[in-house]
């Protein structure tokens, strides 16, 4: 027993003895990783290397474009007033908003009654000057005659005179036949003065009626004009706009009836800044005749017209800046006055010079060249143009070398890369071939298509154009949402 129970002690002890042991092993394994823990690890430095997408430095003779918004205007227009008062009697089939009318067209009509009536009495005086006139000059025919008569009978009292004198010169006639031959001389003298007189009344007389004539064929004029303003003709072939005339209407004079517009000859008027215009000028300071492009989305069908920058406003308006350009569009199919457009310039052309992506160029003018051993170096550029995404600049003594296009912050000068070039098919999407295509089920195509026949705004070519485009088997995409837009709105 005895040995028994110091045996139970002695294993007792020694598990004692095991179980302290183990604690203290416990505790300095803790306290060397709390030790472990708190020293800093000594790891190999190793550079980090990142991928960027760079393009060759290929300078070229490139035509920058310039682009602003501007507002289509009609070079041609003219008001359409009443030049007299009265009733609107008439008026064509044309005479509405939007109603297109030719040359010479007659449009409307004003009663004419007072008009006619001028006329006729106009008519009625002329006749009686004609008949005056024609009246004096057979009277200053008939004093003519009359001037004749009398001289052929003083010549003959003449020769009686001289008779009886010759007579009493030899002694046979008498002092008084002589003296009776001298009065009838002086009567028969005094008859031509008389009948003178009288041609000379018929002259005066002839030239009033013949004053009274020009007097009363001016009266005709006028009262011809008068009649003639009772009807609006077009001046020249267009549309019909602020039409305001009815049938039964009582117009004043001067009165506004429409406006006609000649959509033919458009313009579009635009502003620019003070150095965008500074770039359009000549060395002499005039104004280059730039082409233009203006263009209006209409539906997902681009119009687009061409034209020349024709001139510049004379003076810039109150707190207005840069300047105010003109420019005559060639042909404008779709366009009305009015309209929002976008206008894109050329520029004269720039010669030596690259475009870049904006990203690649910082705001201090440097970009990141790819130097020796793919490592980025800073270099300087002279920014030319912004355009959109891109930007002209001038990359003096940087040919054929390689820029980064796409900056970040993680890339600067001495960093190392990965260079992804266009070629190389790296990290690169093949690009859209086309616009996305759509096929219309027969339900939705029709109405799509009669939205569009519907539709009183839209322009008829353009109209054409859209419902060529639906009635194909694909549909662009676009077309289809934005006419979608609109049935919705």
């Amino acid at each position: 027993m005895r040995f028994l129970r110091r045996s139970l002690i002695g294993v007792f002890l020694l598990a004692v003895t095991a179980g302290l042991f183990a604690w203290a092993g416990m505790t300095v394994y803790g306290a060397l990783e709390t030790r472990w823990a708190d020293e800093p690890r000594q790891r190999p430095a190793r550079e980090r290397v990142f991928a960027a997408n760079v393009i060759p430095i290929v300078p070229e003779t490139i035509r920058p474009v310039l682009s602003t918004f501007g507002e289509v205007r009609a070079r041609r227009t003219l008001e359409l007033r009443a030049a007299t008062s009265g009733e609107v009697v008439w008026l064509s089939d044309a005479f509405e908003d939007g109603g297109l009318v030719e040359a010479s067209a007659l449009l409307a009509r004003i009663d004419p009654a007072v008009a006619q009536s001028s006329l006729e009495t106009a008519r009625a005086d002329l006749a009686e000057a004609g008949a005056d006139l024609r009246d004096a000059e057979r009277a200053l025919g008939l004093a003519a005659e009359d001037i004749v008569a009398a001289e052929n009978q003083a010549r003959l009292r003449a020769n009686a005179l001289a008779r009886q004198q010759d007579l009493f010169e030899r002694g046979v006639g008498s002092a008084a036949a002589v003296e009776t031959a001298e009065l009838a001389v002086s009567s028969a003298n005094q008859a031509v003065l008389s009948r003178k007189q009288a041609r000379a009344n018929a002259e005066t007389r002839v030239d009033q009626a013949t004053t009274a004539l020009e007097r009363r064929k001016i009266s005709l004029a006028e009262a011809e004009r008068r009649l003639a303003e009772t009807e609006i003709h077009a001046e020249f072939s267009g549309v019909l706009s602020d039409v305001s005339a009815v049938v039964g209407g009582l117009v004043t004079t001067n009165e506004r009836l429409a406006e006609l517009i000649d959509p033919s000859e458009l313009e579009v008027s635009f502003r620019v800044s003070t150095p965008q215009y500074s770039r359009l000028l000549t060395d002499s300071g005039q104004l280059v005749g730039a082409d233009v492009t203006a263009a209006i989305d209409i539906l997902g069908v681009d119009l687009k017209a061409n034209g020349v920058i024709s001139r510049e406003s004379a003076a810039v308006g109150t707190g207005q800046t840069g300047r105010l350009l003109f420019a005559r569009l060639e042909a404008a199919p779709g366009f009305r006055p009015g309209d929002f457009v976008s206008i894109r310039i050329k520029e004269p052309p720039l010669e030596r010079v690259v475009r870049l992506p904006a990203s690649a160029v910082d705001a201090s003018g440097t970009v990141l060249i790819l130097g020796e051993e793919d490592r980025l170096e800073t270099a300087e550029v002279e920014v030319l143009r912004r355009e959109g995404d891109g930007v002209i600049v001038r990359a003096r003594g940087l040919r054929d070398r390689e820029v980064v296009s796409e900056r970040t912050p993680l890339l600067g000068a001495g960093i190392r890369i990965r260079p992804i070039r266009p070629s190389s098919g790296e990290e690169t999407a093949s690009a859209p071939t086309g616009p996305e295509m759509l096929a219309l089920d027969p339900e939705r195509r029709a109405k799509l298509v009669a939205f569009v026949e519907g539709n009183q705004f839209m322009p008829a070519d353009v109209k054409s154009r859209v419902l060529t485009q639906l009635q194909e088997e694909q549909v662009p995409a676009r077309v289809v949402e934005r006419i979608e837009s609109r049935m919705g709105g």
